[in-house]
Parts: C-alpha cells; structure tokens; sequence
C-alpha cells in the first residue's frame, strides 16, 4: 500500500477544487441559484479555489522534507476549515439519495449536484487533513478491531431506540392500520398524489414502508461503527474473511447520515416546539389537521434528531478508533 495516496498528499482535493469551483462558476454566471440564493455560486468558486490552493499546498509540503511545523499546523487549519464549508454545503444530501433510489425527482437539481460534490470534496478535505503531521511525522499502525467506550454504545442503544417509534407509525401505516386519525389507506392515496414510484408503492402493498428498510440498514451501521465486528468483513463474505473494512466505506454514509440529519432533528425539535406552544403554525399539507401533523411530526424529528446524534458520535468513535 502507499504511504500517502493521491488523497493524503492532496492530489485528489487539487481536482476536486477546480471541478468546484467551475461548478459554481457555471451557476453564479449562468443565474443559477443555489439554494434560492444567486450569489452562493461565487462562494463555491471561493471555496474550490480556496481547495485548490490548500491541494497544491499540501502536494508541495510532501515533497518538502525540511517544511516546518508551523506550516503543516495552518495548512491542517484552513483544510478543515474548507472541510467544514463543504459539510454545510453537502446539508441535506440523505434526503435527496432517499427520494432518487424511491424513483422521485429531488426538488432541484442543481442543488443536489452541489450537494454531491460539496459531500465528496468533504471527505477528500477530511482525508488530506488527517494526513498532516508537524515535521512529516508518520502514522502508527492500524489498531486492531474494538469496541466503542461504554458511553458510545450506550448513545447507539439511544439512536437505536429514538427510531422504534418511527417504525411502528410507519409499520402502522403500511398494515392499514391508524395513527394519529391517519388511515394507511389515505396515506397510500397521498403517495399516489406525491408521484411516489412504483417501487415504493409495491413496498406498501406488501406491508413495507421503504423508510423502515431504510431505517434498519441505519441502525446496522449505527452497531457496526461501535462494535469489533464493524471493522472486518463478516465471515459469509468467504474471499474477504478477515480483511479490514476500508475505514471511507462505513464513514462516508455515517458523515452523510449524521450531517444530513442531526442538524436536520434538533433544528426540528426548536421549531416543532415553537409550533405546539402556539407561537408559528405548521403546515399540514396532506394530513387533514394541524394537530394530527404535529403528531407525526413530533415522532419523526425526535427519530431523525436521536439516531443523528448518535450517529456523529458513533462515527467519531469509529474515526479514532481506526487510527484517525
């Protein structure tokens, strides 16, 4: 294996900076909004730019034995703060994902390009971030497969509770049953209405809600970033017994998940409680009343903000226990 790859030595985020910066270029000459703002496209162009230059920094260090350590701690600086501008920017991204693998259109596409490459650009900062060390110093040998600390596992039995009462709604739901006064017949009419794919209406009619299998698999990651086992391939995958997990491959939904929703709940939980004392209204769009949309929605945010969380935190426990 290279010691430092073309991410490490900030090849990859010299790439990804022009292509950025083209992009938003693209959109701040062209009039295109990024997130209904018109001028957010010449802040793409900063921060591309700003990465291209942080890559090109950091390709010159590696190939400069002597370079001092007050160098290599600012360039570690202003690559996390890049790093930190593509995470807002990539805000969100779960969503979109989850509407294009039900066959729905996302609510603007160049949104969700941006947030794409803002979501990959992270981790390409992220990774030539880590690889900084004052003086050229090397990294250690990878730890061997353990468990999160006990307040880590103890957080992913909280992420993992804060999601049961989500499924049950939706299970509820998917069954013909009612919640909150809400039949599952007239949630299935709302799918239809909302142009929901085929997929996702096959999975109601069997008693599925795609979000639940969603859900599930997140929950899965949630366990596998705080157990030994999530740091090895499972005994059923034969050619790779043994091997270790390539730290991007459980990280990089983990850092989506987390940006996308942590922020996402808590946001939730400030307005949905400004919304039940009465200060601002809820919109309730298909469901016939305010009340019963605060109902719903008080069991989805409280998910969405709980698993989130938990989530981060997990993922951050997975990072240092993996040489991070």
């Amino acid at each position: 294996m290279v010691k430092h790859g073309w991410v490490r030595d900030g090849r990859a985020v010299v790439g990804w900076g022009v292509g950025y910066a083209g992009f938003g270029l693209a959109c701040a000459s062209g009039g295109t909004a990024l997130f209904g703002v018109a001028w957010l496209g010449w802040v793409a162009v900063g921060v591309g730019l700003g990465a291209a230059g942080a890559g090109w920094a950091a390709v010159r260090q590696r190939e400069e034995a002597g370079a001092g350590a007050w160098r290599a701690r600012w360039l570690g600086r202003l690559l996390w703060l890049l790093c930190g501008l593509a995470v807002v920017s990539a805000f969100s991204l779960l969503m979109d994902v989850t509407t294009l693998v039900f066959g729905q259109g996302v609510d603007s596409v160049p949104d969700a390009v941006n947030r794409a490459l803002a979501a990959s650009g992270a981790l390409l900062l992220a990774g030539t971030a880590r690889s900084r060390r004052p003086g050229g110093a090397a990294r250690g040998p990878v730890p061997a497969p353990s468990a999160a600390p006990a307040t880590f596992q103890l957080t992913a039995w909280a992420g993992t509770l804060a999601f049961l009462p989500y499924v049950a709604m939706k299970l509820v739901w998917a069954l013909g049953g009612t919640f909150a006064g809400i039949t599952g017949a007239e949630m299935y009419d709302a799918y239809v209405r909302n142009g929901s794919s085929g997929l996702w209406l096959t999975l109601e009619s069997w008693g599925l809600d795609g979000t639940v299998l969603l859900a599930a698999a997140g929950v899965f990651l949630l366990w596998g970033l705080v157990r030994p086992w999530g740091q090895v391939f499972p005994r059923w995958t034969l050619p790779l017994r043994g091997h270790r997990v390539p730290r991007w491959l459980p990280l990089t939904p983990a850092l989506l998940g987390a940006a996308t929703l942590a922020p996402y709940g808590l946001v939730g939980l400030g307005y949905l409680g400004l919304c039940s004392a009465g200060v601002v209204g809820i919109r309730h769009g298909d469901i016939a009343t305010p009340g019963q949309t605060l109902q719903v929605a008080w069991v989805g945010i409280c998910a969405f903000a709980g698993y989130g969380v938990a989530l981060a935190l997990a993922a951050r426990s997975y990072w240092r226990r993996t040489g991070g």
